[in-house]
Order: structure tokens, then sequence, then C-alpha cells
């Protein structure tokens, strides 16, 4: 995992400080919750620092966007109840008769409310393989607005050239916009390659515990595109809890630690599957024979802890290879510190475009030795 600074700081340490500060009136190391809904006013019209009503902002709101923004050097961020709220508020900052590029390999949500959902408002959407920077510019239309990136990609770990896009991008009047959950702002640095805007879905990596649900948008500049998303924010009333904003900033400090250990156990877990004769593919970007990692060993700091794998037999013996595992949990989501597998197909629906016997794999902080151990009782 390489090294990364933040001005004049490293990570580990910004992931530490950022957005936190020893409370004034008890001298508290940590920050308290504050519960609050409303916000007295003084008397001569205005609010102590800003703060009317929790829905528009909050001390542990504030707190936590500060330290999203430090994390992936932008210049503001929006915390959200969850990753899709935070995407659609992306998606409504366009307005009708705009056009859309998002890749034929995203997470199905994503994909769900850019054709399902918004298409019904007006919005025009492309779907191109992302990783083929012809089709991209192929898409382009004279009313392109955003390119949506996911990279690696859910739930093939696809890579797409963050760098060459964001270029496109900016070459036709659009935004460029990369959902970072996967990496993370420890493995991946799309502001620096040229994004305007990061996504996360903060539930997976930047929670680490399985046990909070929330979204964040990052951007570059505090511009217009980052206003109108502000303005769907608070009034469209998309905002997590003071509780989990404070869960999120804690977990947050021991971000760096936790994927190395992610990455590190993923690696090791995809070499012994990629010699395994029952396994028919496996998608993970640490691998040298993986389409994408040369791309991938350039603008990545590490290759995360999501892989897929493909297994012989069918969507059968996929299902029935993930029911046989004993330490991984069969669930969905990702990011946690339990290791998780799930059918993918299954999980997305009848419209899934997921290889049938496609398991994905969240490799959580457990030893690798155990789970690749594991994971070979299972395929026996």
């Amino acid at each position: 995992m390489r090294e990364e600074k933040t001005g004049a700081l490293h990570l580990e340490t910004v992931a530490v400080h950022a957005g936190r500060e020893v409370d004034l009136g008890t001298g508290a190391v940590m920050p308290p919750i504050h519960l609050s809904t409303t916000f007295e006013r003084q008397p001569g019209g205005g609010y102590t620092d800003g703060f009317v009503y929790t829905r528009s902002d909050n001390p542990n709101r504030r707190s936590l966007e500060s330290c999203l923004a430090q994390l992936e050097g932008g210049a503001v961020a929006a915390a959200f109840g969850s990753g899709q709220a935070a995407t659609l508020s992306v998606f409504q900052a366009l307005a009708a008769g705009d056009h859309l590029i998002i890749p034929d390999d995203v997470y199905f949500g994503t994909r769900t409310l850019a054709l399902d959902i918004l298409a019904r408002w007006g919005l025009q959407v492309s779907v191109v393989d992302m990783t083929q920077l012809d089709e991209v510019r192929a898409a382009l239309q004279s009313n392109t607005r955003l390119i949506w990136v996911e990279t690696p990609s859910n739930p093939l770990l696809k890579i797409t050239d963050i760098e060459a896009v964001a270029e496109m991008a900016h070459a036709a009047g659009a935004i460029c916009a990369v959902d970072n959950t996967w990496p993370s702002p420890l493995g991946q640095r799309p502001l620096q390659l040229g994004a305007d805007l990061v996504m996360h879905s903060t539930t997976k990596y930047l929670g680490g515990h399985s046990d909070l649900l929330g979204g964040a948008v990052v951007a570059r500049a505090e511009d217009d595109y980052f206003a109108r998303i502000r303005t769907h924010q608070t009034i469209g009333g998309a905002v997590p809890s003071p509780f989990d904003c404070w869960l999120l900033l804690r977990s947050i400090r021991t971000l760096p630690y936790r994927m190395r250990g992610h990455s590190e156990g993923a690696m090791r877990v995809a070499e012994y599957l990629a010699d395994h004769p029952r396994i028919a593919a496996v998608h993970y970007p640490g691998l040298p024979t993986h389409p994408g990692h040369e791309i991938a060993a350039r603008q990545m700091l590490s290759y995360g802890g999501m892989l897929s794998i493909q297994v012989e037999g069918g969507m059968e013996e996929a299902i029935a290879m993930a029911a046989r595992v004993r330490l991984f949990t069969r669930a969905t989501s990702l990011g946690g510190v339990e290791s998780l597998i799930e059918h993918r197909a299954s999980v997305e629906g009848p419209l899934s475009k997921t290889p049938a016997n496609l398991l994905r794999v969240s490799v959580g902080l457990e030893h690798p030795n155990d789970l690749i151990a594991d994971l070979a009782q299972a395929l026996e």
C-alpha cells in the first residue's frame, strides 16, 4: 500500500484528527452527540454558529463533512442518509434533457436510479463499457453534462482510467463523478486524477462495522453544481442522524489500518482462488492477469478488499458453494470487519446483468489463512 499525503499530513493523521476538536465546554476529547432537532434563536435574531434545524445543519454532521472533505482532498462535502441518496443528489443536480453517461458494469441501484427513475423525469442516459475510451468518446453528445465512473466496478471489478475520462468530460463541458466506495480514499484519489465529484456509500469501508447507513459527496470546488447537491440534501431531507455521523467519524479513525488488512487479505484470497481448478475466473485488479491491472497499478494506492469469482458448474454450484462456507457470512453489503459472500445475480433480481455463476466476496479482517481454509473446504 503506497503512502499518500493530504497537504503536509499523511492520511493516517488526517483520519485521526480531521473534523475533531476538544469540546470547549467540558474538555472532552471525543465530541458529544448533538441529538437536538432544533436550536435556540438569539435575542438579536441570529443563531449560535448558524445552527437552526438539524435537517439543514447539525454539529455532528458538520464535523463529519469536514473530515470527509479533508480525507478526499476536496473543498467541501455533503453527508447523506445512504449512498443511494448521495448518488441521487448528483443526478438530480442535472436538468431535464441533460445527458448522463454511466458504465455498463455498475452498482445495480445506480443503474436503476438513472434508467428507471430519472429517465422518466427527462434525463437522457447512455450506457457504455467505460474501460473502452472510444465508447465513452462516441457516447458524448452536445448535452452531455455528467460522466459517472465506478472503478473498480461492481461486481466485475472493471477498471476505468479516471484521468482519461475526466479529461474527456471536461473537453465536452461535462462533470466527471467517481464512485470511490470500494477503494476508499486510502486506495484511490479521484480528485487528484481530475474528477470533480466523489461519491461514497459510507455504510461500507468508511463505516467499516456494518452498523450504520450513510453516503457522501465530496467536491473539488464549492461551485453551483455542488450548491444544487446541497439543496437536495437539506431541502430533500436525505440526511444522516447525528448518532450515525458520530459513529462514522469514530470509525474513520481506524480506516487506514483497516484498509491495509482488507487489501492484504483480499490479495491472498485472490491468489489462492486464481489457481483453483473449480474457479472459472477471479476478478481482482491486484492480479497481474486482470485486464485492468496496468491502469489500476497506476491510479490506485492499494487494490481494496473486494473481489468476485465465477464458479465452475454454473449458478447452482455457485449457490451451493456459498452455502458451504463457515467463516464467511452469506449477506449483502461489504466493507465490514467480517467477511461476506453472496450470489449477486439473485440479489439483483431478474434484470441483473451479472453472470449467473458469480459470487461477490468482501474480505474482512480475519486471518487470510483461515479464510482460505474455509474456501478450500467449501470447494471440495
